[in-house]
């Protein structure tokens, strides 16, 4: 698989845990998403299979796939950091997982995925840079808001985009977000459906409000971690794709996500950029559905970025 890297153990990691020393490389890389790469064998050392209490020895050489998130040290996959760097490297870096139908890239935010009024680069254009043999450009199969980060799907064919467009209109896509906001969430599991209506403009802006005249819109909310009450990880379910679904579902909840400067409550922006926080918590987790042709399941998941699992830990760190 094309990303794969051998990196050698250094002297001073002699006898290091695996799991700790990925801890230390990648430290973007969650738990689970290190125990499943484990278990699949996807990670190895010295060729051979490992677990993560396996110790290391100077020499050996950690076999690892891509993961989705930068080594530590590597500058972190931004807008800014790609701007100066070619449309090919930029979509290897971003590239989560590739099978014969699909590419899924974990899009960071700040990057475009449409073009639109003063976006100078975005991912459809940056796609023409990976037409297949036939001379066929990858196509997007479904959008992400500039400012979200996370799992994006494009299809290598026609054929396979109109299979997924399908699946899509059915609600037989399940796509999972993380989101921190405001506050501490006590509704537990709770579903918002509340229409949205998308036409409204603001200061030459478009703002998305909660109108009885709106489209049909649905969010499951799940609360995942609680900060005191400053702030609460959640998990959102989304059964319909509108326009700033998540940000103004969870404002109209009483609950706006963390960084969101149009929804948002800037107070508690305010104390979040204590923790670190410099963009929208907002970030495209994971996406499954299964194949209409052969009933077989695709799942993918795109890690928290370092830049917001930072966020998480200094709450963590602090008490909160």
């Amino acid at each position: 698989m094309a990303g794969v890297e051998l990196i050698s153990v250094e002297n001073d990691e002699q006898g290091m845990r695996l799991d700790r020393w990925f801890k230390v490389h990648y430290p973007g890389l969650g738990f689970g998403h290190l125990q499943k790469l484990l278990r699949s064998g996807q990670i190895r050392v010295d060729g051979g299979r490992a677990k993560s209490d396996t110790r290391l020895e100077p020499g050996q050489s950690v076999r690892v796939p891509p993961l989705g998130v930068d080594r530590k040290g590597d500058a972190p996959l931004t807008a800014g950091t790609i701007r100066h760097q070619g449309d090919a490297d930029v979509l290897a870096k971003m590239l989560l997982y590739e099978d014969p139908k699909v590419f899924v890239f974990n899009k960071p935010a700040g990057l475009a995925v449409q073009g639109g009024s003063g976006v100078a680069r975005h991912v459809d254009d940056m796609l023409e840079a990976w037409r297949n043999k036939k001379g066929e450009k990858p196509r997007l199969v479904h959008r992400l808001d500039r400012d979200t980060s996370g799992c994006l799907v494009v299809a290598k064919r026609r054929s396979v985009l109109r299979s997924l467009h399908a699946l899509l209109r059915e609600g037989a896509v399940e796509k999972k977000y993380l989101a921190l906001v405001a506050g501490r969430w006590t509704l537990g599991r709770k579903t918002i459906e509340a229409p949205l209506a998308t036409n409204r403009r603001q200061g030459g802006e478009r703002v998305v409000r909660v109108e009885a005249e709106g489209k049909e819109s649905a969010s499951t909310f799940r609360p995942v971690a609680h900060y005191g009450k400053i702030a609460t990880l959640v998990e959102v379910e989304i059964h319909t794709g509108r326009t700033h679904q998540i940000r103004v579902h969870a404002a109209f909840a009483g609950h706006p996500v963390a960084g969101d400067e149009k929804y948002g409550d800037a107070e508690f922006n305010r104390r979040m950029k204590e923790f670190g926080l410099k963009r929208l918590f907002l970030h495209s987790q994971s996406l499954a559905f299964d194949w209409p042709d052969s009933g077989e399941h695709f799942a993918v998941n795109a890690p928290l970025p370092p830049e917001l699992a930072q966020v998480v830990e200094a709450l963590e760190g602090a008490g909160a």
